[in-house]
């Protein structure tokens, strides 16, 4: 590409070429055509002008959402101050690592300008912008203990490629022994989380180099440069099947990083550990046309797999266009009774905000909203879901009356009267969740649900969040639960120990529920003992 050529332009030629939609030697021409100093508006009309000739007016306006798309994401890649690679040609190998050139959203079948994502029917898996490497021909049923995982102490020994092999042979064994989390940082050996704790799995102090090179060697060149220039990355890491969100920091001792190990396959809700007498009531929320349904819990608290179940019974049972956006893309979603568009923040748009903008005008019948976080992005969830939308979201928050209180207060005080309103009339419910030990070995999801009913309406309207507790406390028939509630349910059926039940409870009523029936039992041990 021509060296005076803007570099928001040079990313949409490269993403324009990637998914072949013109030749390189094509939009070099057009480009020229336009004379010296074009702009990125001028040629991408031009652009669209050639793509749409012949077109009806429906595959037309199709084809130019897609090119706004690309706009977006050339604009965005140009902020990195980075120019893009060349594109291979058809008879170049690509390495293996590479990042995958950024298909615009899957338009209708045989309307579309830009090829859409490849599904894997053996897999279950479609491509998307997560980083790829082939898995090891490796048993791992035969990893035991953290005795039995890959040393890094002999980090500064092995090459870059010799590095990247070690960390993939890492994470398939950490996955093999059941952990959530691998930590690498300078200064500090090696961690993860298992059953909620941290554990350290070497005795061996990471120095800072190290931790970079680690850190760094799954990383493709481009990805190099732009982690040089933001010091902060999140992307997906795919390992044949095998999925992990990765997020990398710079911090005092150099680059650290979260390897998040990303469950194989989406679970329902009950293994993901919804009592069955629970889960109806889950599920019948996703039956609404409209509406706003949110997920919230602390972070780590299985958010995300959650919000995948959902998709994965909407998708199941109706037949609509859901369009999910998220950062990144951690459970893959391939498009079975529904036409499921999965949309990566940093990939694929420019934030949150902007895509849920842009999707209300891509035909969407459920938007699905990885983070709420900002004004701007609730207040367009609120608007989504009160105009026919159903809208599923996730917030950071512990309970049903903090979740509401969260939702209201980022909004200015002459704008939250509207807001209530508006909430009162379009939430339909919200599950909250985390996860405990379970006082057996294991960990367990305890959850809260909040359903919009009329009492509930009207607190919402009112301002009066405080009075959520007692509510959901007595509407257990038409569904809800508190959080310890479900503690005590789980007891009850032998799920938790009394023990690990009881921390959870602050609610008087509750624990003495729960000591009655602990009482009960031991004295049935005691009786049968005799």
């Amino acid at each position: 590409m021509s060296p005076v050529m803007p570099l928001d332009v040079q990313w949409f030629i490269y993403a324009l070429v990637s998914n072949e939609a013109v030749s390189q030697a094509d939009a070099q021409t057009m480009y020229e055509s336009l004379g010296p100093g074009a702009g990125l508006q001028d040629f991408a009309q031009l652009v669209l002008d050639r793509l749409v000739e012949g077109m009806s007016e429906e595959d037309a306006q199709s084809v130019a959402n897609q090119v706004q798309d690309v706009m977006d994401y050339a604009v965005e890649q140009s902020q990195t101050g980075i120019a893009p690679d060349p594109v291979p040609a058809p008879e170049e190998s690509v390495p293996v690592a590479e990042e995958a050139p950024v298909p615009a959203p899957a338009p209708e079948p045989g309307k579309a300008a830009f090829a859409p994502p490849a599904a894997d029917a053996d897999s279950g898996f479609s491509e998307d912008s997560a980083l790829y490497f082939e898995p090891l021909d490796i048993d791992y049923s035969q990893v035991q203990s953290y005795e039995d995982l890959p040393s890094l102490s002999d980090t500064s020994q092995l090459s870059d490629e010799e590095l990247a092999q070690r960390m993939i042979l890492l994470l398939g064994c950490l996955r093999a022994l059941g952990c959530s989390d691998l930590h690498i940082s300078g200064g500090t050996p090696p961690f993860v989380r298992r059953q909620l704790q941290v554990e350290r799995i070497d005795s061996y102090v990471l120095t800072d180099e190290d931790s970079r090179r680690l850190n760094l060697s799954l990383l493709s060149p481009t990805q190099r440069k732009v982690f040089a220039e933001k010091q902060d990355m999140s992307f997906a890491l795919e390992v044949g099947t095998d999925r992990f969100r990765v997020c990398l920091m710079e911090h005092k001792n150099g680059v650290g990083g979260s390897y998040r190990l990303v469950p194989d396959h989406i679970c329902t809700l009950e293994e993901l550990g919804f009592l069955p007498k629970d889960v109806p009531y889950v599920e019948r929320l996703l039956d609404y046309n409209n509406g706003l349904i949110l997920v919230t819990g602390p972070i780590g608290a299985g958010k995300t797999t959650t919000l995948a179940s959902m998709v994965n019974i909407i998708n199941d049972r109706r037949q609509d266009h859901v369009i999910s956006v998220e950062e990144p893309i951690e459970i893959l979603q391939i498009s079975k009774n529904c036409q499921v568009t999965q949309r990566e923040v940093g990939h694929h748009t420019m934030s949150y905000h902007s895509a849920l903008k842009a999707a209300l005008r891509e035909d969407p019948d459920v938007i699905v909203i990885g983070e709420m976080h900002d004004l701007e992005t609730i207040e367009n969830a609120i608007t989504a879901a009160e105009t026919g939308h159903l809208v599923i979201g996730t917030l950071h928050t512990g309970n049903a009356p903090d979740t509401l209180n969260r939702l209201l207060d980022v909004f200015p005080p002459e704008q939250q009267p509207q807001i209530r309103a508006m909430t009162a009339g379009s939430l339909r419910g919200i599950v909250c969740q985390k996860l405990v030990p379970d006082g057996f070995g294991g960990i367990t999801i305890i959850y809260e649900i909040l359903l919009n009913t009329m009492a509930v309406s009207n607190i919402v309207s009112e301002g009066k969040a405080f009075r959520l507790k007692a509510t959901m406390s007595t509407a257990t028939k038409q569904g809800m639960c508190t959080l310890e509630q479900c503690a005590y349910n789980k007891f009850e059926l032998g799920l938790m120990t009394y023990e690990a039940a009881r921390v959870q409870m602050q609610d008087a009523s509750v624990i003495a529920q729960l000591d009655q029936l602990h009482a009960t039992r031991e004295a049935q041990k005691l009786a049968k003992k005799r």
